[in-house]
């Protein structure tokens, strides 16, 4: 019998700023995460590629940026509307409440029950839309101890993105059918207008929020417009090497149109769309970030992909000063 292929929880989430220096203070400064990675566009080598995620790296754990000068997004229906971080515990949100107020972000209310879980929600320099989200028993990453948070109180993964779309039927269709995912309850969220809608909670192969989507039928909002604040897609994680070709030829055999295979060095990939529209990706854990930089110099340096080395005069030309300094 063939194994079913799925898909264990999220890899990364990739997200559009117009200020790398600001966006760089806020996620290592104030949110605690690691520069892991600092690189290009492999599409568009005139921007840089930010990679944050835990102390090591892990797969699961990451927000990235596209530095692209664009103006702020517009937000509405089809489109990621939410990203979620994992912490241990309610004393971490009382943390994390304390921490943000003091800092002046604008926090979306007070820490709330969501879903069964204490969840605090709030907004970047860029008006992205965050959660930090309880979840003792389903961490994924490894503490930095360089960090600027207690090791106790830090982000410890990506959890519950949230997705709005026109329609429900067609994205359910997919994420069931094509992705494997099983929908398995529902609950009332506030929307983009502080309205309350219904969100449907599709489960990945893993376990807790770490491996769930939140899908909200918002047929009545215009469509989202991607710029700074936006989220430009959602990966989806391949623990084992072997499911990476498996998943091409699933694709393929189901007549989804996708990317094909594309080698980015750190891991493999696949993008494909949501009848939505939305962006997904399916990337691989391996090699990993630590494949062309030591662990403990991750993210220091310009890094390019071997196919990208012989182009670094011209790239380093053309990209803006950067100084990632605290």
């Amino acid at each position: 019998m063939n194994e079913v292929l799925q898909v264990r929880g999220f890899h990364h989430v990739t997200a559009v700023t117009a200020d790398p220096v600001a966006n760089y203070r806020f996620y290592t400064d104030l949110l605690g995460l690691r520069l892991v990675k600092k690189t290009v566009n492999q599409d568009d080598v005139s921007a840089y590629h930010l990679f944050y995620a835990d102390g090591k790296g892990s797969p699961g754990t990451d927000i990235t940026f596209f530095h692209w000068a664009l103006p702020r997004a517009q937000r509405g229906t089809d489109s990621i509307v939410r990203t979620g971080f994992l912490v241990r515990d309610s004393s971490s949100i009382a943390y994390w409440r304390d921490r943000l107020a003091a800092r002046g972000v604008l926090l979306q209310g007070e820490p709330r029950e969501r879903d069964g879980r204490l969840a605090l929600d709030f907004e970047d320099f860029e008006g992205q839309r965050l959660s930090i989200i309880a979840a003792e028993d389903d961490l994924l990453g490894e503490p930095w101890a360089n960090g600027p948070v207690p090791a106790a109180h830090q982000l410890r993964g990506l959890a519950a993105m949230t997705v709005s779309v026109a329609d429900l039927d067609s994205t359910a269709e997919v994420l069931t059918q094509v992705l494997s995912m099983r929908r398995c309850r529902e609950y009332e969220a506030p929307d983009a207008v502080g309205e309350t809608r219904t969100a449907h909670v599709f489960a990945m192969s893993g376990t807790g929020p770490a491996a769930e989507l939140h899908v909200i039928a918002e047929p009545d909002l215009p469509r989202a417009r991607l710029g700074a604040g936006g989220v430009h897609h959602v990966a989806l994680r391949l623990e084992r090497d072997e499911e990476y070709a498996a998943w091409e030829s699933r694709l393929r055999s189901l007549r989804m149109p996708s990317s094909g295979p594309i080698d980015r060095f750190y891991f493999r990939s696949i993008y494909f769309r949501l009848p939505s529209r939305v962006l997904f990706e399916l990337a691989t854990d391996e090699p990993g970030f630590d494949v062309d930089e030591e662990l403990a110099n991750l993210g220091t340096r310009l890094a390019l992909p071997p196919f990208l080395e012989d182009q670094r005069e011209a790239i380093e030309r053309g990209l803006p000063p950067l100084t990632l300094a605290s």
